[in-house]
């Protein structure tokens, strides 16, 4: 089956998150794309374990879960051999994406104006901790990091004061995958556009930036109501109830989003005169005073059993759930129905498990093509099909250290 991206050609020279995110979300929707990886180091992540693939690869379930769909060959950019075979497979993309420190490819005359110059519709995406701009351009950016500088952390955890209370960071590299995100986003319109007017582009995009403009509703409530957002725990900022309670054996989570919702949620719990409480009527006067409503709400909700309450939720069609743990979501009977757990085999049937691409296109579907490789598994054929080296110009790369095998 073709992707939508079918004939697209990525040239992904990023590491860790963020860039190989990107280039694996274009690889789901049919692009080709090259990894470009550093003789006998790899990906910095194949290393972040345990656990590992049991494969003798040495490649951490870390790695896994960003490079599907993609062909890795291990060149080595600080050779000016490796650097011209980089090159020259940039002549044949479409896309190059990288993630180095500004500035850091122009010595390898492998930075933007460099491949401009041989291929003029490229487009060159790079992903920087700070932009290509402004006094932290040189910085170099990581997801913790830049979770707590954006603000991201000053509005994620318990209030200050309570106990475990202060700034936390979020469980999944929130920074990263959502950078990969837009810089998918950003791709996708630069094709567009060249498609339209036959101009590439460089995108310049910043882990900062991306977590900044990800702050949304509680930005615009400083920008545009003068309130400072907190750290609240499980509670949201504007609506209320909207949190975690603890029933008689556990604990449920009650996301009641409108006046209606709430009118038949205290009636479903016994307090049914609290919809008619002016403190609690609509939505602002539960914001206001919602200390004051959960007050009243805690104990009437303790004494239901949690899985009662969540049935009695889903028959009112009121919005309430458990927290699952990661094992159990992934067999959730839902998750099984949409399909987004795929099985995979490296080249030698060494079985992998991958979380698939989201969203279900009717007419062009994200396909699984190719396992997450090895370092460098497929350089000789990417090599010899892309750019016509023979068996004995790549023997010869390979004996000067300039290319590589599978490590």
């Amino acid at each position: 089956m073709m992707g939508a991206l079918s004939g697209i050609k990525v040239l992904d020279l990023s590491r860790v998150l963020a860039g190989p995110w990107c280039s694996q979300v274009l690889g789901d929707l049919g692009a080709d794309v090259i990894k470009v990886e550093q003789p006998g180091q790899g990906d910095d992540t194949r290393k972040w374990g345990p656990p590992f693939l049991d494969d003798g690869s040495g490649d951490s379930a870390y790695y896994l879960c960003a490079n599907r769909n993609k062909r890795s060959v291990a060149i080595n950019m600080a050779d000016p051999e490796g650097a011209a075979l980089i090159r020259r497979l940039a002549a044949d993309a479409d896309i190059v994406i990288e993630n180095f420190r500004v500035g850091g490819l122009a010595k390898y005359g492998l930075d933007y104006d460099a491949l401009r110059a041989i291929k003029p519709d490229l487009i060159y995406l790079s992903i920087t901790g700070f932009g290509q701009t402004g006094p932290l351009r040189d910085n170099g950016g990581y997801d913790f990091l830049v979770q707590g500088m954006s603000g991201l952390m000053s509005v994620t955890g318990l209030p200050d004061g309570e106990p475990g209370g202060g700034p936390m960071k979020v469980g999944i590299p929130i920074s990263d995958l959502t950078t990969g995100l837009y810089a998918a986003i950003s791709v996708l319109a630069a094709l567009n556009h060249r498609h339209a007017t036959g101009e590439g582009q460089r995108i310049d995009l910043a882990l900062l930036d991306t977590q900044v403009a990800l702050l949304a509703n509680q930005a615009s409530n400083w920008m545009n109501g003068g309130m400072v957002p907190r750290r609240m725990g499980n509670q949201h900022p504007n609506t209320v109830p909207y949190q975690d309670f603890a029933c008689a054996d556990g604990s449920i989570l009650v996301a009641l989003g409108n006046d209606r919702q709430f009118r038949a949620f205290t009636a479903l719990i016994g307090l049914p005169d609290l919809a008619d409480d002016p403190r609690f009527a609509i939505s602002a006067g539960r914001s206001v005073n919602r200390d004051a409503l959960l007050e009243q709400m805690r104990p009437a909700i303790a004494r239901w059993k949690s899985d009662d309450l969540i049935a009695a939720m889903q028959a009112a069609k009121l919005p309430g759930g458990k927290v699952n743990a990661i094992p159990d979501v992934l067999v959730h009977p839902q998750i099984e129905a949409r399909g987004l757990v795929h099985d995979m085999a490296r080249a030698d049937g060494t079985p992998v498990k991958v979380l698939g691409f989201p969203a279900q296109l009717s007419a062009s579907p994200a396909t699984y093509r190719h396992a997450p490789p090895r370092s460098g598994e497929d350089t000789f054929l990417v090599l010899s099909d892309k750019l016509g080296l023979t068996q004995d110009e790549v023997e010869r790369l390979a004996k000067a250290g300039v290319i590589a095998e599978k490590l």
